[in-house]
């Protein structure tokens, strides 16, 4: 009985979500219809609109070049978005491929783009000059589960040249036999050597390395369904391999799950580098590495959060900061705001990069819109 009803209540958020999804879908909005001057920044910082018309965008990856890819979750589809001139602004936005399966991540290198689906990696080489007749992709692994419950991947190329990859949970809440879920694996540009890299982890859908040290950072979204305030969504840090987090059996380093905590102890398990707000869904990070922004930015964290789905009171869908001193985390504020109005979200960022110039480029899935984020004149 007790297995019965929690498969039921795991599959609860995804039918929801499903639902929701399907009453709302996903849109574009013209620069015109987009209210920049409701976001709130620092003194002195300043946002405007990249790109429009890219429904659904999420993670985003610039190549040397200055080419932006953006991949989707819901869309099925992959784009190139071009500034042509070099006023910052995007004078093309090209679908390089549509009818994939939740193809949100994507990496480059070597003039090759990654694209992760839910159950495998596409690479399309020499893409920057195909994006009108782009090749058939090269399908680099086919090893991940094809779980579409978190399924949907963020992917990085770490300090090593290996490609990281997540497998989120196959559920709200769960414990599985397969090894690879709830992990972050790893595995070289040819999709030899797959390994698990951490472990206990329940969702995440944005990481980084430290720029001086060159480790692992992510983001990690929490369990549903133990109210408002609990648990709290999470940053964490892992300088080493097969670091446990603790998913399912403890949340936040200290919270014990209401269904496994009696399995194991928190105590057995890596505590969470910073407990961010609960249920605001942090998604794209990113360590600060330009000279456009004042001194005190520089290495700091950036964190997109994507807003919370079903909490009573919506929070979430802002740009916040992790701030450290001397390499341990310090304080957690508010960097950007205002993308919920009056309870309701007229968008939600997903992710963060930092391109050539020191600005950065926020993706928002919502209004299908990339914006950028300056600093002085």
């Amino acid at each position: 009985m007790k297995k019965w009803l929690t498969s039921t209540f795991n599959r609860l958020p995804a039918l929801i979500i499903f639902l929701l999804f399907a009453a709302t879908g996903y849109s574009t909005a013209r620069s015109s219809d987009i209210p920049l001057e409701l976001v709130k920044l620092p003194p002195g910082f300043k946002i405007n609109i990249y790109a429009t018309d890219i429904p659904n965008a999420r993670s985003m990856v610039m190549s040397p070049a200055g080419m932006l890819f953006v991949g989707t979750r819901a869309a099925g589809k992959v784009y190139a978005v071009l500034d042509r001139n070099g006023d910052y602004r995007a004078n093309e936005v090209v679908t390089l491929a549509k009818g994939l399966n939740m193809p949100n991540g994507v990496a480059f290198r070597n003039g090759s783009l990654y694209v992760a689906e839910v159950n495998r990696i596409l690479r399309y080489d020499n893409i920057e000059k195909q994006i009108h007749t782009p090749p058939k992709p090269v399908i680099v692994t086919d090893k991940f589960p094809n779980d579409r419950y978190h399924g949907w991947k963020y992917i990085a190329i770490g300090p090593d040249e290996m490609l990281y990859v997540p497998v989120g949970a196959p559920c709200n809440i769960c414990e599985k036999d397969d090894p690879r879920y709830s992990t972050i694996m790893r595995l070289k540009l040819d999709g030899s050597g797959l390994e698990i890299f951490t472990r206990g982890v329940r969702n995440t859908v944005g990481f980084d390395w430290h720029p001086q040290t060159k480790e692992l950072w992510f983001t990690n979204n929490g369990r549903d369904w133990m109210g408002d305030n609990l648990p709290p969504d999470t940053l964490h840090h892992a300088p080493l391999k097969d670091i446990h987090f603790g998913f399912p059996y403890c949340h936040a380093g200290d919270i014990p799950d209401p269904w496994y905590g009696k399995k194991r102890r928190c105590d057995e398990f890596a505590q969470p580098a910073m407990k961010l707000d609960p249920h605001v869904a942090p998604l794209g990070m990113k360590f600060y590495t330009g000279k456009m922004f004042p001194s005190r930015y520089r290495n700091q964290i950036f964190i997109a959060e994507h807003g919370s789905w079903n909490r009573s009171v919506p929070i979430g869908y802002r740009i916040t900061q992790a701030v450290f001193d001397k390499n341990n985390t310090a304080r957690y504020e508010i960097f950007a705001d205002g993308w919920l109005k009056k309870n309701k979200a007229w968008g939600r960022p997903v992710d963060i990069i930092v391109i050539n110039d020191g600005s950065l480029l926020v993706s928002d899935d919502r209004a299908g819109v990339i914006y950028r984020i300056t600093y002085g004149k």
